[in-house]
């Protein structure tokens, strides 16, 4: 059976690929938005920062999201993608296909955070990530911060201005003799030694136990996860150029080097918010419509042409 045949297909139904699902299919573009249901901000109960959406569930604007695509005719396919051919094919596991003038990758990224006891389950609760999303919601509690890469410390001093009470635990990545200078400063107490577990009292995070016993209590504690793109990385099997962490790179419209190809999103943007994404989304589903546009004018003139009867 042949595939059926879209203006764009869309692969990733967050924020940035239902963004660029509206104004496509607004624009009267034949679109399908393929998802295989698992965002990346499930775990968390509310969105922050959204401006009008703030404290929303994270479900709730993805619920909305695809009510509005779909009056506009826009398909919605459940489902993960398999490969893509070289020729806009995507084959889906299970066997279905879908064939496609120009694609938009929005699958976002996958976080790595520190292997230790409780971490997994808290995700999203009282182990967080963003102070930008999360920092209000604990202002002014007992505060911690897991060292574990590079970028550890800022992420202490940030959220500094959330608490007064910040404790940075070096875990794998002690301060260096400036960054400790800068964070006694602050005020921001350093406890070395490696992290056992997080101490979970009644479903509620109450401290952070080190190896050697000692329980520190703190109310909720950040990592700051170590992002990489998906395993199956779809920009990078499609060939567009990578940067040094292997994301794609892209221009202001998310445009990549391989030509018809867009990513939108933390699939470009591992620091994208979601209002971010979705910002991106729309700017990419613009210059996709645009670029559609231009092919579709070259076709129509291509036509005229060979219709033509010589005088």
């Amino acid at each position: 059976m042949e595939p059926k045949t879209y203006d764009v297909v869309i692969i990733g139904g967050g924020a940035a690929g239902l963004s660029a699902a509206l104004v496509l299919g607004r624009a009267r573009r034949r679109v399908a938005v393929v998802d295989s249901g698992a965002p990346r901000n499930a775990p968390a109960a509310h969105m922050q920062g959204y401006l009008s959406r703030d404290g929303m569930p994270p479900s709730e604007l993805l619920a909305a999201g695809r009510a509005e695509i779909a009056r506009y005719g826009v398909e919605l396919v459940d489902g993960v993608v398999d490969r893509i051919d070289s020729g806009f094919t995507v084959h889906l596991q299970g066997g279905q296909s879908l064939a496609a003038r120009r694609l938009l990758v929005a699958t976002g990224v996958t976080d790595h955070v520190p292997d230790l006891p409780g971490v997994r389950e808290r995700w999203g609760r009282d182990l967080l990530h963003c102070p930008y999303c999360h920092g209000w919601e604990v202002r002014d509690e007992p505060l911690g911060v897991i060292g574990s890469n590079p970028g550890s410390v800022l992420h202490a001093q940030l959220l500094r201005q959330w608490s007064d009470d910040v404790v940075y635990f070096a875990h794998t990545q002690g301060p260096t003799p400036t960054e400790a200078i800068e964070l006694d400063a602050r005020g921001i107490r350093v406890v070395h030694g490696d992290v056992a577990r997080l101490v979970i009292e009644d479903d509620r995070l109450t401290g952070v136990e080190l190896a050697d016993g000692r329980i520190v209590p703190r109310t909720a504690v950040f990592v700051r996860p170590d992002i990489t793109p998906h395993a199956d990385n779809l920009l990078a099997a499609l060939g567009c150029e990578l940067d040094a962490a292997g994301f794609a790179v892209v221009d202001t419209t998310g445009r990549t080097s391989v030509a018809s190809v867009w990513g939108a999103g933390n699939a470009i943007d591992p620091r994208a918010q979601v209002i971010t994404a979705a910002g991106q989304g729309s700017a990419a589903a613009i210059a996709i419509n645009n670029d559609l546009t231009a092919e579709d004018i070259a076709l129509a003139v291509k036509a005229t042409a060979h219709q033509s009867t010589p005088l």
